[in-house]
């Protein structure tokens, strides 16, 4: 075995550790980042992957404690909200990016990233319309930076603002980036927000279907659908709803089962964490980032008010 993959080895194995002793999802996030500004190496593809499948396979597992009805009524009724929102972030994304006079495809990217879910969104759109290396890294630069500082403080927001659970799982679904750090916060404020998180931006991520076949129609191009990343692990996740919810005999395993669930998530933010190089931030420009705060920003505020018209309604 060679020095770096013993190296990879014992990052690794923080991880595990991290997983095993329990920690929080903020904390798994932290040391993965510190990790790598500390050491200043670029992360393996192969842990890419496995940040991709511990991510995906735990939110599957997260489908075994929740009621499949549920999931279908948060759904519906969230959907007119997620719509708002996603449209209120796509067209203010686009005109910040003119007036910041940021060329090609990056406001676009950063904007699908904002309004969907984060990385996945980017990635699919990506896919289809093929933008410049450096639009699509940036982008995911800034989503991630801003994804990992959501994580962190919109629990603290809303416990300082005394928000309840619901109020709390609807508001980081519909502001939050990113589909692991949705869950983490939601996670960290407790079980309610975390069954309502975890839904309602999974119907949020579906946006990426229609998203992605508009932009695709409008720029003409001659990409087939196939080829893009869509987020097949949210069929998972309902189909594990739906076993659970109809058999009532694997009501036993429900509870493991959510356990190892919520242990794979943090071990994919660890991994998010170690992604949130130097590099990767130093391909970020004040102009990008700048747009990716300021529409967040926007997003966040005007998610808040309609968190708490869906849990009226």
């Amino acid at each position: 075995m060679t020095r770096e993959r013993i190296y990879w080895a014992l990052v690794v194995g923080v991880g595990a550790a991290l997983v095993g002793f329990g920690a929080p999802s903020w904390l798994a996030l932290i040391s993965g980042f510190v990790i790598a500004l500390g050491l200043q190496r670029a992360r393996p593809q192969a842990l890419g992957v496995l940040t991709m499948y511990s991510l995906q396979l735990g939110i599957i597992a997260l489908g075994a404690g929740m009621n499949l009805e549920v999931v279908l009524k948060i759904g519906v009724s969230g959907a007119a909200l997620t719509a708002t929102g996603l449209a209120i972030a796509l067209v203010l994304g686009l005109v910040l990016g003119r007036l910041l006079r940021i060329l090609g495809d990056t406001p676009l990217l950063i904007a699908v990233g904002t309004a969907i879910c984060g990385g996945s969104a980017i990635a699919a759109v990506a896919s289809a319309i093929k933008p410049k290396e450096h639009e699509t890294s940036t982008a995911l630069a800034v989503v991630f930076m801003l994804n990992a500082v959501g994580l962190l403080v919109f629990p603290v927001i809303g416990h300082a603002l005394g928000l309840s659970e619901p109020v709390f799982g609807h508001w980081a679904a519909l502001a939050i980036h990113d589909t692991s750090s949705v869950v983490g916060a939601g996670l960290a404020y407790g079980p309610i927000a975390l069954g309502i998180a975890t839904t309602t931006k999974l119907g949020r991520a579906l946006w990426i279907v229609p998203v992605t076949i508009g932009v695709t129609l409008m720029r003409q191009r001659d990409v087939r659908l196939r080829d893009v990343k869509w987020p097949w692990f949210i069929l998972g996740f309902v189909l594990f709803a739906a076993l659970f919810t109809w058999i009532p005999e694997l009501a036993r395993f429900a509870p493991p089962i959510v356990m190892l669930g919520k242990r794979s998530l943090v071990l994919a933010l660890f991994l998010i964490g170690l992604s949130l190089s130097r590099k990767a931030i130093a391909t970020v420009g004040p102009r990008p980032f700048l747009l990716g705060v300021i529409l967040w920003i926007v997003v966040a505020a005007a998610s808040l008010p309609l968190a708490m018209l869906s849990v009226d309604f």
